[in-house]
């Protein structure tokens, strides 16, 4: 059945319920990626002069979509206050991981987590492609 709307409060309120989805679906696609390199930079090295805390693994968050202000919002981020590294920072933590330094030692294999995250989901285009995928089930007509 065709809708009506008659201003820009009636398409807000129409278009949230479909963004709020869509945008819980991009976030999780950020979330499982952001966890994919997290755990390779994990398997890819192992400490010789320090001991692991695992916390690293278990620091990516993921808020479900929200109304905010005039559309919707979601946040996928490490989490640095649950990092304990032995009087380090959690900032410096994940800054290190995204640097693909382990422990700030420089080592062969350096993922860097957070700007391949960026780059497997926002740089390379997916998420557009599957915010304008999402769009187009619901019956939107999108240009690109």
């Amino acid at each position: 059945m065709a809708r009506h709307i008659r201003n820009m409060d009636e398409l807000a309120k129409a278009m949230q319920p479909v963004l709020l989805k869509m945008t819980d679906q991009l976030a999780d696609r950020v979330y499982e990626t952001l966890n994919y390199f997290i755990l390779d930079y994990y398997k890819g090295y192992e400490p010789s002069s320090y001991q692991r805390t695992q916390d690293y693994l278990q620091s990516a968050i993921k808020v479900d979509a929200h109304p905010y202000k005039s559309g919707v919002r979601a946040t996928v981020y490490i989490d640095y206050d649950s990092l304990n590294s032995y009087g380090v920072s959690g900032h410096q933590v994940a800054k290190w991981s995204n640097e693909g330094t382990h422990g700030g030692m420089e080592v062969d294999h350096k993922p860097p987590c957070m700007q391949d995250t960026m780059d497997m989901t926002v740089d390379n285009g997916e998420l557009l492609r599957l915010a304008v995928d999402h769009l187009k089930s619901k019956g939107f007509s999108v240009r690109t």
